[in-house]
């Protein structure tokens, strides 16, 4: 993905399998790799952190090939997913860190311009899920609102 306040790209780019099908060396079912990720969402891993698990540790490359589901699906269906979308939580603590950094450095312009692209893309994200109707149209993202749930 290209970087979003500059001309480059990134150097790092992940290669997700070719074939759209499960891997005839992954001997897991669909069964299995559901309680699986139930098992890691009731112990307080996000949705990312257990497709990284999933994938070190047990050897599947893609829960939808094996599915037919995204994680995020299977724990909506179980009733584990996160009240807000994982990657908006993640900008807001980023910015809850950049806050608390300026009020004891009020000076440090550099964070202070940080923080302005951070909030820029959480208002994006947030026009982006109320479109998708996944966050509620009357969601609005201020710093005394969101500061007790992004913890």
């Amino acid at each position: 993905m290209a970087r979003l306040y500059s001309k480059r790209h990134g150097k790092s780019k992940s290669v997700r399998p070719a074939s759209k099908k499960a891997p005839e060396w992954c001997k897991r079912t669909p069964e299995e790799v559901e309680a699986l990720i139930v098992k890691y969402a009731r112990s307080g891993e996000s949705a990312s952190k257990i497709g990284l698990i999933l994938r070190d540790q047990h050897g599947i490359p893609l829960v939808k090939n094996i599915t037919g589901k995204r994680i995020t699906q299977i724990l909506r269906e179980k009733n584990l997913a996160p009240q807000y979308p994982e990657d908006l939580m993640n900008l807001v603590r980023k910015a809850q860190r950049l806050k608390a950094h300026l009020e004891e450095h009020p000076k440090d312009l550099h964070s202070k311009r940080g923080l302005q692209l951070i909030e820029s893309k959480i208002h994006r994200l947030t026009k982006y899920y109320k479109n998708r109707k996944i966050l509620p149209l009357d969601w609005k993202y201020t710093y005394a609102a969101v500061s007790s749930t992004a913890r």
